[in-house]
């Protein structure tokens, strides 16, 4: 995707749009913009020259660490938590924190989201802190308006038009299953992360991510990052209504084991796989009820992945049996 961007020294600025809502991001430090454009190229965001109507969210990037009065907000007496990859949570009463090793981030709801994001030190290219609380705020800020992120791959299956979500994390398989059955010609809508919303009283899931990051057997620790529609032909497409989720691990097994799952135990594996549907207690309430309207909604199972899956028929194989359950 292309992002369009209108520069205006000394900060570079964007206008996206996701399931009708505008996002403004601004880059603050040149250094910063090129890499910011980068990030928001790899998600499944609309880039737009001029929004018809003010933006409900705001994202500003800074080069540089916060001033004094800025981390003097920061105090004892907010609520706090540690997430993941050694960062903490600092709550306050519109909004929180969230503070990594390189960076800080502010976000705050007021008329509209802002999310404000400094850093010690401007990376000098794409890294993983860059991506991660970039990540963040972008999520944290559409959870706001009925968008919740969900870590989970997604596909269609096409004889029947109906969503199949892939949910585990980083390691379990979600890229490499997604890719044999986009392969096999199933369309598809991310890999890695997808937006759920709620319409008509349906859970619908939307792609989020647009690339793809397959590790290479060789090459452990290391991922192979494509456009699909670079070495694929299946078709890409924009939303679908899960009924079948997916909750991938790989067993080192010879074969793959599939076994259905309760409604209690797809809510709390769905929880696990969301952990701010319970940390962002702003909106902790609305998130929780989808995550259960698509317990209910969808059949679950858990997918433990064998060395069969290395055949490259075998997962379309496997997912057309669960019409048998």
């Amino acid at each position: 995707m292309e992002a369009i961007q209108v520069f205006d020294r000394p900060a570079s600025r964007s206008f996206y749009t996701v399931a009708g809502r505008f996002l403004f991001v601004e880059a603050v430090d040149l250094r910063l913009a090129p890499l910011v454009e980068k990030l928001f190229a790899g998600w499944q965001l609309t880039p737009v020259s001029s929004p018809p109507r003010d933006a409900e969210i705001e994202i500003k990037f800074f080069g540089e660490e916060p001033s004094v009065e800025i981390r003097s907000e920061i105090s004892s007496h907010l609520e706090q938590f540690e997430v993941a990859e050694a960062g903490r949570c600092y709550t306050f009463a519109n909004g929180y924190f969230l503070q990594f090793d390189n960076s800080l981030l502010r976000l705050q709801q007021d008329l509209k989201v802002r999310a404000d994001i400094w850093f010690k030190q401007t990376p000098k290219v794409v890294d993983a802190e860059l991506a991660r609380v970039t990540s963040f705020a972008v999520c944290a800020a559409l959870r706001r308006f009925g968008l919740f992120d969900l870590h989970s791959a997604a596909v269609v299956k096409p004889e029947s038009g109906a969503g199949v979500l892939i949910i585990g994390p980083s390691g379990s398989g979600k890229s490499t299953l997604t890719f044999q059955l986009a392969t096999a010609g199933w369309p598809y809508l991310s890999d890695d992360e997808v937006l759920l919303n709620l319409h008509d009283g349906e859970v619908k899931a939307r792609g989020f991510r647009s690339f793809f990051a397959m590790r290479e057997v060789s090459c452990a620790g290391f991922k192979n990052v494509f456009e699909p529609s670079d070495v694929i032909s299946a078709e890409r497409v924009p939303e679908v209504v899960p009924r079948w989720l997916l909750f991938t691990s790989i067993s080192g097994k010879n074969e793959t084991q599939i076994i259905q799952l309760a409604q209690a135990d797809t809510m709390i594996r769905l929880i696990r796989a969301c952990p701010w549907a319970t940390y962002d207690t702003t909106i902790a309430g609305v998130n929780l009820e989808l995550l259960s309207r698509l317990a209910r909604q969808a059949k679950a199972f858990d997918f433990a992945a064998g060395t069969d899956l290395l055949e490259s028929t075998r997962a379309t194989e496997l997912l057309k049996k669960l019409n048998e359950h």
